[in-house]
């Protein structure tokens, strides 16, 4: 078992989520603040926009758009020249907020949710992953899912990988050729480990971010933990970027999901995949 520790990048966000390597820039939603920044690797922050409600899952399509999610306006979103346009209104089909997404090398996204109200702790109730097409088109390609959260997209495009938070495990699906998905199969039992944020590194391992644990974890398929991050706060999602793709970063806040930061850490294998 390896043990790391991290720096800190950033500091004095209200709660950092969906962080993504694009453009040279770690990209992420400063989601209590309804906002998507960036910061580079000197630690220089920068808005990019505002969004209406709490902001969550970030993407690009192929022509290098953004995406995000306005999670309790349920619209996946897109920035345009002009400014925030919305690409679907996902209120019929998503059973409560929308969460992380990944969005594919055709500019299908696939969205989580919660499934029910997490914040005012109503009873537990399953979720879908919706798959929107760039044009607008949506339609649920997953039911039943314990608060799906990140997702990956393997590097040959066949297999979508992800965390269900309440169930303690991650799930694979094969991706078909119209973007279904298939052959639901269990990637990894965590057991104590209630996966939030993932990504995926060159040798098929999976970086998990484990809130209530204090520590980022390496998992290889069946579960076996390699790697571990430990962090003096709460954790909730990660992303490996940089030149080489060989930075974890790390979202982090206190455990009442205040005072939020980005930490990293130099890893030994780079990341691969979607996003």
């Amino acid at each position: 078992m390896v043990f790391l520790e991290t720096k800190v990048l950033l500091e004095g966000l209200d709660f950092a989520e969906s962080p993504r390597w694009h453009d040279d820039k770690l990209w992420f939603s400063d989601m209590e603040a309804h906002k998507v920044m960036t910061v580079d690797l000197k630690g220089n922050p920068e808005v990019i926009i505002e969004i209406p409600n709490r902001a969550s899952g970030l993407g690009w399509l192929p022509d290098g758009r953004l995406l995000v999610t306005s999670m309790e306006n349920r619209e996946l979103l897109r920035l345009d020249p002009d400014g925030l346009t919305v690409v679907a209104d996902l209120s019929r089909l998503a059973s409560f907020h929308l969460n992380d997404i990944v969005v594919d090398k055709k500019g299908g996204t696939y969205i989580g949710n919660f499934g029910f109200d997490y914040f005012n702790r109503k009873p537990f109730a399953p979720a879908e992953i919706i798959l929107v097409s760039p044009q607008g088109d949506a339609r649920i390609v997953a039911d039943n899912m314990a608060f799906p959260n990140g997702m990956v997209i393997t590097p040959d495009d066949k297999s979508l990988i992800v965390a269900e938070t309440f169930a303690t495990r991650v799930t694979a699906f094969d991706i078909m050729n119209d973007g279904s998905l298939t052959e639901r199969r269990i990637w990894a039992n965590l057991k104590s480990i209630a996966p939030d944020g993932i990504c995926l590194d060159v040798e098929g391992a999976i970086w998990i971010a484990a809130p209530g644990r204090g520590r980022v974890v390496r998992v290889l398929e069946g579960g076996k933990i390699t790697n571990k991050v430990k962090i003096t706060r709460d954790v909730f999602a990660c992303m490996l970027g940089g030149p080489d793709r060989d930075i974890l970063f790390i979202c982090t806040a206190t455990k009442e999901r205040t005072n939020a930061s980005i930490e990293y850490v130099k890893v030994d294998v780079p990341g691969a995949g979607l996003p």
